[in-house]
């Protein structure tokens, strides 16, 4: 069977996919940082390597057919300290490094190189030539941290196309996952009746379903017409109050109330991240759709229903 190697597999998105491609069918095998990770299902291995150290076993290069690169620190886990902003581009730089000089130094049959990227490389609504649709990906970069990190990122992929390796890169928007990530942070104040609009709410927030996003991956190692940037985003973004509000009714029924949280709080407490809380980013996914790609939940309803009714997702 075909063999999918992957960085950043034991993360959020990395998770989901894994599971999603061994049901169709894909052996996976995982780069983790821990030396002691088995697997039960023989479909699944794990091989150790360390970015720091410059460790990577050549044999599971040479045995894969994909390579999808998640690897990446966390970008809204820390305070954007000078140390944690070069941490959080070095740790999806230098591992893109690693893997491609460990392509170029051995005999491979690697097809595709998959990697993630974000809509942070676009900066806010309004800084771009107006269109309807929003962002579309010859937009030029924003020239903020976000936007610098995912040119970076994506420069150290480029590399893998000397090689004769197709590459993709995935700039993806908000995933929504009830094991994570903002929708997990937007549920667990709806536990107490409390829906928390961000700032004004207003602001444009581009989104996707894990299972679509999952999905996308693997369209993009088993269609060959698939090259360059696309951006992973569900076809209706919304704004954040529309978010939390349909959340709420979801959940709640009629039993919650909105509360505004002032930009200020976000500020005292986020620092320089609440820019991207409270960031308008409206991000266009036609290019994804004329490739026949289809979503499987184009609109937030469809999207909230979903979740909710499967809370193990």
């Amino acid at each position: 069977m075909p063999v999918v190697l992957i960085s950043g597999g034991t993360g959020l998105i990395g998770s989901h996919l894994t599971s999603h491609l061994i049901e169709r069918g894909f052996d996976v095998i995982i780069l983790s940082r821990s030396k002691n990770l088995s697997s039960e299902n023989p479909k699944l291995s794990y091989s150790y390597w360390s970015v720091k150290d410059k460790i990577i076993d050549a044999e599971v290069i040479k045995k894969s057919d994909y390579i999808i690169h998640l690897a990446g620190t966390g970008v809204m886990d820390k305070k954007w300290t000078s140390e944690y902003k070069k941490l959080i581009v070095d740790s999806r730089t230098k591992s893109a490094q690693l893997i491609i000089n460990c392509l170029k130094e051995n005999h491979h049959h690697v097809k595709t190189f998959v990697s993630a990227s974000a809509i942070g490389w676009y900066g806010e609504d309004g800084k771009s030539p107006e269109r309807k649709e929003g962002f579309i990906e010859t937009d030029l970069p924003s020239n903020d941290f976000l936007g610098e990190t995912c040119v970076l990122w994506e420069a150290s992929t480029e590399p893998v196309t000397e090689l004769g390796v197709r590459l993709v890169k995935l700039r993806t928007g908000i995933v929504l996952t009830n094991e994570g990530g903002a929708f997990k942070e937007y549920k667990r104040p709806l536990n107490f009746g409390v829906a928390p609009i961000l700032g004004n709410g207003k602001q444009v927030v581009s989104w996707i379903h894990i299972d679509d996003l999952c999905r996308m991956y693997a369209e993009a190692i088993e269609n060959g017409y698939l090259h360059g940037s696309y951006n992973a985003v569900a076809p209706k973004p919304v704004t954040q109050k529309d978010l939390i509000l349909t959340l709420g009714q979801k959940i709640r029924n009629k039993f919650f109330i909105p509360v505004y949280v002032p930009s200020f709080i976000l500020k005292i407490i986020f620092g320089k991240r609440s820019i991207e809380i409270l960031k308008s980013a409206t991000v266009s996914d036609k290019k994804i759709k004329a490739t026949g790609f289809t979503f499987l939940y184009p609109s937030i309803e469809s999207a909230i229903d979903e979740l909710v009714a499967n809370p193990s997702k």
